[in-house]
């Protein structure tokens, strides 16, 4: 399958090249015996799949700290929309540049770590349990997709993929006009609101979630098969976190929906 990702590509575009040289010399035979018997190290090593994984501990683990700390000292919802919004510029700095800056990661975890600490704390103080189910929702969806994509029982082809990123950015319109159509009319177009329509459009977040999973999955393994450079764990434990915040936040929202049914 060919990766939406053009580190990929371009790395492979050159690997079926092949060079001709002239026969060495005897002089040169002597200088190649005469060298030393080991090489020199490489100028830097290949990603696999234990960077990945530490490097997306290492981004979820600070997103839950902060959060944890957003909830402890009861940080105000004021603060949940800033944080959020300076999380989204980052993502998006992130994405479409291909960054594997740390600092851009790890910045992006600690601004929606203080916006889920700050929702998950309302939602808490309203429906009571819900986080814990949300976090356990989120631990089965995630569990669940990696079965799927490691027994290979489902795997993203290229029209899969161009109709997830298709259907993801027609989510995020949807919601913002949404959001619009709120200001002028109570509940919007109801894609947010306790109602048939909303808890269809919550469990279809929820799909596209697991759906970007799967995507996440196997962008980790043509990068390692590709031999990207190590630093690109980066980009694959920010784009498993992202997913997972997507995740996280679709669910507690559906729960709320069943719990406010009781």
């Amino acid at each position: 399958m060919q990766s939406r990702n053009p580190i990929f590509t371009r790395r492979g575009a050159g690997g079926q090249q092949t060079w001709s040289t002239p026969a060495p010399s005897v002089d040169q035979l002597n200088a190649m015996y005469g060298a030393p018997s080991y090489a020199p190290p490489a100028a830097g090593r290949t990603m696999t799949i234990d960077d990945v994984v530490v490097r997306g501990f290492m981004t979820l683990g600070t997103l839950i700290v902060t959060a944890a700390l957003a909830w402890y000292f009861n940080a105000p919802m004021a603060l949940a929309l800033p944080a959020a919004l300076v999380g989204l510029v980052l993502g998006l700095i992130v994405s479409f540049k291909q960054s594997t800056n740390p600092a851009l990661i790890l910045g992006y975890a600690v601004c929606y770590g203080v916006a889920i600490g700050v929702i998950s704390h309302v939602f808490e103080s309203v429906y009571n349990g819900i986080v814990l189910q949300a976090v356990l929702g989120t631990m089965v969806a995630f569990g669940g997709t990696l079965a799927v994509y490691a027994l290979k029982i489902f795997r993203p082809t290229p029209k899969f993929t161009k109709f997830v990123i298709a259907a993801g950015f027609a989510a995020i319109g949807l919601i913002v006009i949404n959001m619009i159509a709120g200001i002028f009319v109570s509940g919007g177009l109801g894609l947010r609101t306790d109602s048939p329509l909303g808890w269809i459009f919550s469990v279809a977040m929820i799909l596209l979630g697991c759906f970007f999973l799967l995507l996440d999955f196997s962008e980790v393994e043509q990068g390692v098969r590709a031999g990207v450079p190590e630093r690109y764990s980066w980009l694959m434990a920010f784009g498993l976190t992202l997913s997972l915040v997507w995740l996280y936040l679709e669910i507690l929202r559906f729960i709320s929906y069943l719990s406010s049914s009781d």
